[in-house]
């Protein structure tokens, strides 16, 4: 686990203005579920769509999957600003909320998004190899439930153990207070079970970054939580699991981690690159 001052972290942003000498296009409001689907429910045909910015004429870029905050209950998709002409693709999912839906559809639907991606992100010029999921505080949770517990992708054909690397910002790493509102359950009663990603511990799970506010200004013993899924991760034998914790921030830390983000991605897409890239012998 890390502490980190941010006035540090911002130094990241000099160094990456060079790369963004490129074109990008967004196209907004593409489905991610088939036409079918769509047609027959008018509140899915609404929520599950994606918008997509892309650079314009790079090759085998990696993207960025961003799932938006909002408790599960709001919020709407979004391509935060901070990731915008960084070289990246980033896609904005947008998902069904309660209490218009009931767990698990909003997991469902974030399966099926990232799905979408793996299935066509190299018709618009992105790396399959080079996927990314993340998102704040609700979508920091939809991305941990996806990268542990494997059954939401396979059900969708995709396995989650090529997502090249999860990011989730404040998310809740026991069951969702949403989920257990659904229940009857009081907010500060704790649930670990199978709609938590703690429930899910793996040593073959993606490499994790996992990034919170600070303790003493996070929502809800967020950072808490997130430090029990670390040290879970570690005694379950995963080798590549992160925390970072964001002095001064409370729970709108996304400011503050997308630096790390950025940092993460342009790592691990070095590590894969060079991993398939052929040896070069003397």
């Amino acid at each position: 686990m890390k502490r980190l001052i941010l006035l540090l972290t911002s130094l990241f942003f000099l160094s990456g203005i060079s790369i963004q000498a490129q074109e990008y296009k967004t196209i907004p409001n593409l489905p991610y579920y088939p036409e079918a689907r769509m047609l027959s429910d008018a509140y899915l045909k609404e929520r599950c769509r994606l918008d997509l910015y892309l650079p314009a004429t790079k090759k085998g870029f990696s993207t960025i999957v961003w799932f938006h905050g909002g408790g599960l209950t709001g919020g709407e998709k979004e391509i935060p600003s901070q990731l915008k002409e960084q070289g990246f693709g980033v896609i904005g999912v947008g998902y069904r909320l309660d209490p218009k839906v009931h767990s698990p559809a909003y997991i469902e639907d974030a399966a099926a998004a990232v799905a979408w991606v793996f299935k066509h992100i190299g018709e618009y010029g992105g790396d399959t190899n080079l996927i990314f999921v993340s998102g704040h505080s609700a979508g920091g949770y939809l991305t941990l439930m996806l990268g542990l517990d494997k059954k939401w992708l396979t059900t969708n054909k995709t396995d989650p153990n090529k997502i090249a690397g999860l990011i989730p910002m404040s998310g809740q790493a026991i069951t969702h207070f949403a989920i257990r509102k659904e229940r009857g359950i009081p907010q500060n009663q704790p649930v670990i079970d199978q709609l938590a990603p703690l429930f899910h511990v793996r040593a073959d799970a993606p490499p994790l970054l996992l990034i919170t506010g600070d303790r003493e200004l996070e929502m809800l013993g967020r950072y808490e939580e997130n430090a029990y899924l670390f040290r879970m991760m570690k005694v379950s034998g995963h080798k590549a699991t992160q925390l970072f914790e964001l002095d001064g921030y409370g729970h709108g830390m996304t400011e503050g981690g997308m630096p790390l983000l950025m940092e993460f991605v342009r790592k691990r897409e070095k590590e894969i690159l060079e991993s398939k890239s052929p040896e070069v012998k003397n």
